[in-house]
C-alpha cells in the first residue's frame, strides 16, 4: 500500500498533463453536444464527468497498491476481462449493430476498454519471470496466445478497431523485454504478405468499404465516404486560431457524426485552432515522452515492461485517431485516449495512468 514517503515521489506534471487533457476533451465534448436551440448541454457531458469521477477513483486504486502485486495476480485479472468478454457475446447490450457493453443499469460497461491493461499486465508477468538474455520465438509465440484469445474476442463483437489496438501493447511489451527489431521487421514483412488473405477472407465487406472510400471518399460522398469528408471540413475550418469555443458550425450543428466521440479532435481543430491543436499535441507528446521516462527509471523489468506496454497502445490510438480526424487514414472506431466521449475508455485510460504513475513513484524501492 501507499506509504507516507512514496507520496513524495509522484509525478504531478504527468498527472497534470493527464488531467489537463481529460479537462480539455470534457470541454469539447460539452461544446459538440450542446443543443443551440434549446440552449442546453446533451446527456453525454453529465455522463462523461461521473466516468471521470469513477476514473480517478481508479487511478487512485491502481497507484496506491503495489504493481508488482497486481502483476502477480495478472492471470487473474486476464481471466476476469476474458469471462466478461465471453459474457458480452451472449448476453452483452445491441447499440449500433454491436454487441459490447454489459447493461449495469445506471451505465453500460465496455469490458474491452480493459483489455488493454489486462494484456500489458498479464505480458509484463510473463515476460519478465525467470527469463534472461534476447527474446526467444517460443516466449514470443506462447505471449501470442494471450493477444490472440483477447483479440479474437472482442473482433467478433465486432470490434476490429480495439482489437487491434492489443496489437502494439504486444509488441511494445516483447520489445521492452528483448525482442530483437529483426523480429519486429520479420513480422511487418508477414502482415504485408499477409494483407492479400486478410482482404479476401477476414475483413467484412463494411470494412473493405472504408478503406476504399478513403481512398476516394467522393465516391460516395452521402454515404460511406460522408465523416470523411466532413471531418476534413472540419478540420481545416478552423484556420488559425479556430472559430471560437461553442462557436464551430460543423459541430455545433451536427454536420460532423458522431464529433463528440470518435471526431472529438477535428471539432478541437475547428473551434481553437491551429494554435489548440499545437497545444493538444504538445500535451500528448509531454505524456508519451514522459511514460517512457517513467519506464526508464522503473526500480526493475516488470514495471518498465508494463509501462512500455500501456503507452505502446495509447500512443498507437492517439496517433491513428488524430490523422484519422485529418483525413489521412481510414475511418476506424477508434476513439482519442482521455479526450473523446465513453464512459468505459476514460475509467481504463486513468487506471492505466495510475499504474504508470505507480512505476515511477515506486522507483527508488526495491
Amino acid at each position: 500500500m501507499l506509504e507516507r514517503r512514496l507520496f513524495f515521489h509522484v509525478d504531478w506534471l504527468l498527472l497534470a498533463a493527464v488531467l489537463l487533457l481529460t479537462g480539455i476533451g470534457a470541454a469539447m465534448i460539452y461544446s459538440t453536444t450542446y443543443d443551440v436551440i434549446r440552449g442546453q448541454v446533451g446527456p453525454q457531458f453529465r455522463t462523461q464527468l461521473y466516468a471521470i469521477a469513477l476514473g480517478l477513483g481508479a487511478m487512485a486504486v491502481c497507484l496506491v497498491i503495489d504493481y508488482r502485486m497486481l502483476a502477480d495476480r495478472a492471470l487473474a485479472i486476464f481471466a476476469l476481462v476474458t469471462a466478461s468478454l465471453v459474457y458480452v457475446l451472449f448476453f452483452g447490450f445491441v447499440a449500433g449493430g454491436s454487441r459490447r457493453w454489459i447493461d449495469l443499469g445506471p451505465m453500460n460497461l465496455q469490458p474491452s476498454e480493459f483489455a488493454r491493461m489486462a494484456l500489458a499486465l498479464v505480458l509484463a508477468m510473463y515476460f519478465t519471470e525467470n527469463r534472461r538474455g534476447a527474446m526467444r520465438w517460443q516466449e514470443l509465440s506462447t505471449a501470442a496466445v494471450f493477444l490472440a484469445v483477447l483479440a479474437g474476442l472482442i473482433s467478433r463483437q465486432p470490434d476490429l478497431g480495439t482489437a487491434v489496438t492489443l496489437v502494439p501493447v504486444y509488441l511494445g511489451a516483447a520489445y521492452a523485454t528483448g525482442m530483437r527489431l529483426k523480429v519486429l521487421a520479420i513480422a511487418a514483412l508477414v502482415a504485408v504478405l499477409a494483407a492479400p488473405f486478410a482482404w479476401s477472407y477476414a475483413l467484412e465487406d463494411y470494412q473493405k468499404e472504408r478503406i476504399q472510400t478513403f481512398w476516394d471518399p467522393e465516391q460516395d460522398a452521402r454515404g460511406a465516404g460522408y465523416q470523411q469528408i466532413q471531418a476534413r471540413i472540419t478540420v481545416g475550418s478552423g484556420g488559425l486560431t479556430g472559430k471560437g469555443y461553442l462557436q464551430g458550425t460543423q459541430g455545433q450543428y451536427k454536420f460532423l457524426p458522431v464529433a463528440h466521440n470518435d471526431f472529438i479532435y477535428s471539432v478541437l481543430a475547428e473551434e481553437l485552432g491551429f494554435a489548440g491543436v499545437l497545444v493538444t499535441l504538445a500535451l500528448y507528446l509531454f505524456v508519451i515522452l514522459r511514460s517512457i521516462e517513467a519506464a526508464r527509471l522503473s526500480a526493475d523489468r516488470v514495471g518498465a515492461c508494463l509501462v512500455v506496454a500501456i503507452i505502446s497502445g495509447f500512443s498507437f490510438q492517439v496517433i491513428y485517431n488524430i490523422t484519422m480526424s485529418a483525413g489521412l487514414a481510414p475511418v476506424k472506431g477508434l476513439t482519442l485516449p482521455l479526450m473523446s466521449y465513453g464512459g468505459s475508455a476514460i475509467i481504463a485510460s486513468l487506471a492505466s495512468f495510475g499504474l504508470i504513475l505507480n512505476v515511477r513513484m515506486r522507483r527508488f524501492t526495491n
